[in-house]
């Protein structure tokens, strides 16, 4: 066979193909339409419950009576009456409010160089993959083959010894479409599901935030605390031993009994134990303030004065119904709830028969003819 009939039979091939698929163009149409019709029929629908969150509490208060207006005001450094602020909302950056830049520095550092919020961050992005992985799911999935050989047929195995064939060359590529149609929502449940790992994770992030930020100012006005009990108590302690040197002295010509004596050197026994208790207290409370905020212990840590730190006069109050979307555990646990009610969807779609559409296209060549199937 020479070029042209080649050529030839080739267009005849395809102007058979093209008068076969035009005969079937109706029936392929109408199957078309109602494979459409079914998917956006079926698409938007998806087995297994629907999450819905819990109610928020109903109540404007939180205790039975309402809260006065302010607090009650004291004498001394910091007793000035706060108000307080009803429905307002407490800035993320709370630890602001009370003017300390050596604080803010600390707490900067603290988050910055936390291992805690490292890892948490961590598993956020390793959720926030899982869901983009699982997302390809809802994708078509293609695979293409090529095969390119060369054979030669012998004369013998067609019982024609003396013929000889010449060589020729083979094609063959291959196209593979799969498509899951998730006609019962089983891959959107997932997704779903997986979405809710990724809340859970983020609430988790947050209550990390607020534990670290929390920590680190309570253990600093800790050991502000204690540094100044501790001053108030030597300076108690030192007009202690004053007063008992003129209790002895009193004793001594006679103007006090010794049980007066004793009374004073008890209390003054009494204070150098207190003393030492809030020294040990102090000393143990800067290794802490220093792991949390990321130092080793024997790193050099800022001293924290109470008289440095002033009160916000503000004080805002959420409602309870605003409060329990605040709190990252209470958020966290929510977002398991919704995970829990998303894999009931799962599991109850696979259930039914699974539902995937492939369609397949090979195209094969000699030389220069093209068959095509599908």
């Amino acid at each position: 066979m020479d070029s042209h009939d080649s050529n030839t039979t080739m267009i005849d091939m395809q102007v058979n193909l093209s008068e076969r698929d035009h005969a079937k163009s109706p029936l392929r149409v109408g199957t078309a339409v109602i494979a459409t019709v079914i998917v956006v029929a079926l698409t938007g629908c998806a087995v297994g419950p629907d999450y819905r969150a819990p109610k928020t509490p109903g109540t404007n208060g939180y205790t039975a009576t309402a809260l006065p207006p302010e607090t009650t005001d004291a004498p001394g450094v910091g007793g000035a009456a706060q108000r307080f602020l009803s429905g307002q909302d407490i800035p993320g950056q709370w630890w602001t409010l009370f003017h300390s830049e050596a604080l803010d520095r600390l707490i900067r550092q603290a988050l910055a160089d936390s291992p805690t919020l490292a890892a948490a961050q961590a598993r956020l992005r390793e959720a926030q993959e899982n869901r983009r992985a699982q997302f390809g799911a809802l994708l078509p999935s293609v695979d293409a083959n090529l095969l390119a050989m060369r054979q030669k047929i012998s004369g013998a195995s067609l019982g024609q010894s003396g013929t000889d064939f010449s060589a020729f060359d083979l094609y063959h590529a291959s196209v593979n479409v799969s498509y899951a149609l998730d006609l019962f929502g089983g891959t959107r449940r997932q997704l779903e599901a997986l979405q809710s790992q990724i809340d859970y994770q983020r609430f988790q992030l947050e209550g990390s935030y607020l534990t670290l930020t929390s920590n680190i100012v309570t253990t600093a006005l800790k050991e502000a605390s204690l540094r100044s009990q501790l001053w108030a108590t030597r300076e108690i302690l030192s007009t202690q031993e004053k007063q008992f040197a003129i209790v002895e002295n009193q004793f001594q010509i006679g103007g006090v009994s010794g049980s007066d004596v004793l009374t004073q050197r008890t209390q003054i026994a009494q204070n150098s134990s207190d003393t030492a208790a809030i020294g040990k207290g102090t000393l143990s409370d800067s290794p802490q303030l220093a792991v949390l905020a990321g130092r080793l212990p024997s790193e050099a840590l800022p001293e924290f004065d109470l008289n440095e730190l002033q009160l916000p006069q503000e004080l805002p109050v959420s409602l309870p119904s605003s409060l329990v979307h605040q709190r990252p555990d209470i958020m966290a646990s929510e977002a398991l709830l919704h995970a829990a009610s998303a894999q009931v969807g799962v599991a109850t779609a696979n259930l039914y028969p699974p539902d995937h559409a492939d369609r397949q296209l090979w195209v094969g060549g000699k030389h220069d003819w093209q068959h095509v199937q599908q």
